[in-house]
Order: C-alpha cells, then structure tokens, then sequence
C-alpha cells in the first residue's frame, strides 16, 4: 500500500462518504488512478464502495456475521491455509469466535480425529459433517449476531477443559502490540480458552493491525504464534517476533 492509499483510507475514516470523482479530485490523480486504489482498499477491508461512493468500513457492531465472512476471503482462506500447518492429527483444539475461526474450522476437515471444543455455531456447524473426531460445543445464551455463545456460558465452558491448542481471533493489535476485543463477554471467554491450552494461535487478517477496539485482552507476548494474509509494518512485525512469537503469512 502506497503512501497516497494511506492516506486515502485516512481522508475517508476522517471525513466520512465521498464520491470517487470527489477523490479524484481531493488526491489529484486521474478517476482511473482512484477506482484502481479504491479497489485494492476494498480488497484489504480498510474501505466500502457504496454505489459509486467510498465509506468507511463499518465495525463488527454494525455488520452481519455474513458480510464479515466474506470481508476479506481471500486473506481469511490464506489464514486457514497457514494455521494447518500449526495443527497435528488427534490433537484436541479450542475455537473461538469469529469468522476467521470459522474458515479455519473448514479447512479442519482434513486433520484425522480432532476433539473440538467451541462456542463458536459457524464451526460447529462446518465440523459437525466431519466423519471422524469428536466436536464439543457450548451451550447457553447465544448472541444471534455473531452466532456464537457467550458470557458466564462460554466461560463456564472453556473452565472445563483443557486442549492442545487454542485457535482465536480478536478485534484489534495496536502500535505497542496490545490486544483488544468489542466486549467483556468476549474478553471473559478469550482469557479462559487462551489460559487453558497449551498452544495459542492468533488467528488476524491484515486489516486489524494498527487498530484498537474498545476492550483490551492482553499483550503479544500472551500468544505463541500470529498468523496473519500480509506482513504488518516492519516496525510491529519486529515488535511482535521480540515478544518470541511465531508469525505466518
């Protein structure tokens, strides 16, 4: 991303909707020059096209789980990809919420008797067609939105076991690599999952980096690997390797 796209995803975060002559005309490049960055933000997330017009992207709060699962595919399929190669056969697994969990939970379907345990219902419902393994899923108040369980339920759930590996996603990195989530039911569930596996994989597409969100769950240096679809910026990519964690992309 050049420096002229930065700063086009800042003017809009900024200043709200614009056309893409407006753009054009704002960034002095030709309207081609405009569509051809506007598409490749779009791609990345960091922007919506809207009917012509260019708007921010919308936070987890105000979107569908079925447009955040399609935010972003082909880095989310990329994740997935990188994350199997972190799982062995007959391991037990911990999912949490998200939809980049839930595409890793697809791709699951060729590891041999997995024990999966979840709150998350995309992947449940993806794992509960695998012939083999054994998937455990949460029970108890569901927040319809993201079509995962929640609260003192989820907690009380991950309080229960323990795994091989833990595989979750958050909202949010920051420049200083603290980590945030949307809620305290989400922070509750994270901390119980993470501290009861062996293994903790943070599962981020690209977009999250830099960020933060309104709740923060912890430090880098509370995870063993980061597998993200692009490289962040050389400056937090050395920040996250000098907490000691693996990263993949």
């Amino acid at each position: 991303m050049n420096h002229r796209q930065r700063d086009i995803v800042k003017w809009i975060n900024q200043n709200g909707r614009h056309s893409i002559n407006a753009l054009a005309a704002v960034f002095e490049v030709s309207v081609q020059t405009i569509r051809s960055d506007i598409r490749l933000l779009s791609e990345r997330g960091l922007v919506l096209r809207n009917h012509g017009e260019v708007v921010p992207f919308p936070n987890r709060e105000n979107i569908s789980f079925d447009q955040r699962r399609i935010h972003n595919m082909q880095g989310k399929l990329r994740i997935a990809e990188l994350a199997l190669s972190k799982i062995n056969d007959y391991q037990s697994i911990f999912l949490g919420s998200g939809s980049t969990v839930a595409e890793v939970a697809k791709a699951l379907e060729i590891k041999k008797e997995l024990h999966v345990m979840t709150s998350n219902l995309h992947a449940a419902r993806v794992l509960s067609d695998h012939t083999t393994g054994e998937l455990t899923i949460a029970g108890g108040k569901i927040r319809k939105r993201d079509q995962d369980v929640i609260g003192a339920d989820a907690v009380n759930f991950f309080q229960k076991y323990r795994a091989d590996v833990g595989i979750f996603s958050v909202s949010a990195i920051d420049k200083q690599g603290m980590l945030f989530d949307f809620t305290d039911d989400d922070i509750s569930a994270l901390e119980v999952l993470v501290n009861n596996c062996h293994y903790r994989i943070l599962v981020i597409d690209s977009t999250k980096f830099e960020k933060e969100s309104r709740c923060v769950w912890g430090r880098l240096s509370d995870i063993n690997c980061l597998i993200t679809d692009r490289a962040p910026a050389q400056y937090l990519l050395s920040k996250i390797r000098a907490f000691g964690v693996e990263v993949l992309f």
